[in-house]
Formats: structure tokens, sequence, C-alpha cells
């Protein structure tokens, strides 16, 4: 498997991870009275289910990011291709001519 994708599922691992802990702690405190709401309706498994999953994409995503933007650039790579720019060409000035009166849609009328 890829590394990247190692990276991907371990990354993803921990956003679920933190997830769990975030929905946890908002029931633990009873933010704007959850763990009423949750334990005292039919539904309220699926309501912390989808709290979970939904915060989970989201620090996964987050958590993801932030570890590909902390990468440093491997500055040994063998590709030798100096990042696309060609070597030893210069700009050279080249001049246009347009013929007078041809060019109407500049003209102020």
């Amino acid at each position: 498997m890829p590394d990247l994708i190692k990276l991907y599922i371990r990354q993803t691992v921990v956003g679920f991870i933190l997830s769990a802990i975030f929905v946890t702690l908002l029931l633990y405190f009873n933010v704007v009275n959850l763990w009423h709401l949750v334990t005292h309706t039919d539904v309220g498994f699926l309501a912390v289910f989808l709290l979970w999953l939904f915060n989970g994409i989201v620090f996964a995503g987050v958590q993801f990011g932030i570890t590909i933007m902390l990468m440093k650039y491997d500055e040994d790579d063998d590709d030798d291709d100096d990042r696309g720019m060609p070597i030893g060409l210069t700009p050279i000035r080249v001049e246009a001519h347009a013929p007078r009166g041809q060019n109407r849609q500049f003209s102020r009328k």
C-alpha cells in the first residue's frame, strides 16, 4: 500500500477518535442540554451517531490537511528537471505592428 494511503487512513482514524472525544465532552458537560435531548427520545442514539460521524469527517479532513501542510519538501529528488524551467533561454523583444485604421474597437467616436 502506498505511503500516502497509509497516512490518510492513519489521520482519518485520529480524526474519528478526536470526534468521539469531542462528542463525549459535549454530552458530559451537557452543552445546550444535549444529554437530556438524546436520552429522552427514541432516536437519541441516531443523533449521537450522526453527530460523531459528521464531526469525524470534518476532524479527519482537518487532521489530514494539517499533516500534509506540515510535511517538509524533500530536496533530494532525482528528477534533475529544475522544476520545468528551461535553462539558458532569455526573453527577446518582438514588436508587433498593426496597420492604421484597422483596429476600430478602441477608437473614440
